[in-house]
């Protein structure tokens, strides 16, 4: 186990690259495979450093990701979400307990319906032509930054 001081660091990369994941898909409307694979490899980095065991913690926690892949791959393959913002939850789901990952993924759906109300009214003001591209790796990164900030703003958490 490295400790706390390890898993603080590791905790505010992981807020780092959200950052810059939200500003590129902003600017963009794409979120690097290399930013999505840095945050999956640092998972496991974050485990250690929390003493989380490989059997069964750490399975379960690829198992998670795994599932949360295969259902937004769906939903991608629908035409609902790009390929880089399913990749980024996937990786955000190897870092997170499945608790909080219900919650990350009910703000995330709230925050995108936000993103998406306010992307389809500059589209129209600015009066673009053709289907408006949803940054919604803006709402999974600022939901992401919201479960990693909520143990220091909130109390009760």
């Amino acid at each position: 186990m490295l400790g706390e001081f390890s898993s603080q660091i590791l905790l505010a990369v992981l807020a780092c690259l959200l950052i810059v994941a939200a500003v590129t898909d902003l600017r963009a409307r794409i979120i690097s495979n290399r930013l999505n694979l840095a945050i999956a490899l640092l998972a496991p980095f974050y485990w250690w450093s929390c003493g989380i065991s490989l059997w069964p913690d750490a399975a379960f926690q690829v198992g998670l990701g795994l599932i949360v892949f295969l259902v937004f791959a769906a939903l991608f393959a629908a035409g609902m979400m790009g390929g880089g913002d399913v990749k980024m939850l996937a990786a955000l789901a190897l870092w997170f307990p499945w608790q909080v990952l219900l919650g990350l993924l009910m703000l995330m759906a709230m925050l995108g319906g936000g993103v998406t109300v306010v992307t389809l009214l500059h589209h129209r003001l600015t009066r673009r032509i053709g289907r408006p591209e949803i940054p919604y790796g803006v709402a999974i990164a600022l939901a992401g930054l919201w479960v990693l900030g909520e143990r220091y703003f909130n109390p009760f958490a």
